[in-house]
Formats: C-alpha cells, structure tokens, sequence
C-alpha cells in the first residue's frame, strides 16, 4: 500500500509516522506506554475503580511492564545516547524506564495516604500528578539532548 504526499500531510498533522521499524519501537510502543502509565497512576491511587473495570484480575504488574517497557524504549532511542555502547545504552535506559516507572509508584502510593479518601480527588491527583511527571522527564530528556548535541 503506497501513501501519497497528502496522506503522509494528514498523518504528520494528527503525530502518526510511518509504520518501520524504528518508529514502531521508538514512538508507538513509547507512546503506547503513556496510556499505560495513565492506567497505573489510576489504578495506584484509585484501585476500587480498576477493580470494577477489571474485576477478576489485578493488572498492576502488566501496566507497569508496560511503563517500563516503553519508557526504556524511549530513554534508550534519545540523541544523547547514540555516541554510547549498546550495552551501556540499555542499562541505562533500563535504569531509567526502572526509576522513572516504580519512582512514580511510589509517589503515588505516599500522595494516596495524604489526600482525602475520595475516590475521584485520587484519580484526579493521579492523573494529574502522571502529566507532571512525564512532561518534566521528556523535558529533561531534551535538555539532555539539546546539552550533548552542543558539546559535539
């Protein structure tokens, strides 16, 4: 199936890139990640709503994978980590996807002891406090590449 330049318009406009293999690895399961990261942060400081959506299974452990599986993807796909071996690259990307996923577990799970107990202020706080999070990791991970590219 080949695409026209106005089909590849209309997909840059709405954020879609082409199905290959990078962008597969390296924004779609990433972006995927991010719905999984809504979903934990939900289901951290709201667990009686998950449990009523999926009520024979606790999902916790697959939403987190999930966060953890993108976030490596993303960190390990960064400009300011190409110069660095592949080994070194994903530990340290693995270490950041580990930190950056069960550091925002924890968060949650000490902000759901300190706020009222009622239910829709939790998933709020969550979902709010989810946005905070990722948006100041990818700012950060632009400065660090902003930072590298002008060191070369």
């Amino acid at each position: 199936m080949s695409s026209t330049p106005a089909d590849c318009k209309l997909c840059a406009k709405i954020g879609l890139r082409p199905l290959t293999r990078e962008n597969v690895l390296f924004y779609y399961i990433p972006m995927q990640s991010v719905v999984s990261y809504a979903a934990l942060s939900v289901n951290i400081m709201n667990p009686t709503l998950v449990a009523r959506l999926v009520p024979k299974k606790d999902i916790t452990n697959v939403l987190l994978l999930h966060t953890l599986f993108g976030v490596t993807l993303y960190i390990y796909s960064r400009p300011h980590l190409k110069a660095i071996t592949t080994g070194k690259r994903a530990a340290y990307s693995l270490l950041g996807g580990a930190l950056f996923s069960m550091g925002s577990v924890l968060l949650w799970a000490i902000v759901r002891s300190g706020i009222p107990k009622a239910n829709c202020v939790a998933t709020a706080a969550g979902l709010a406090s989810g946005a905070v999070i990722l948006k100041l990791g990818h700012d950060y991970l632009e400065d660090c590449d902003k930072a590298a590219s002008n060191k070369n």
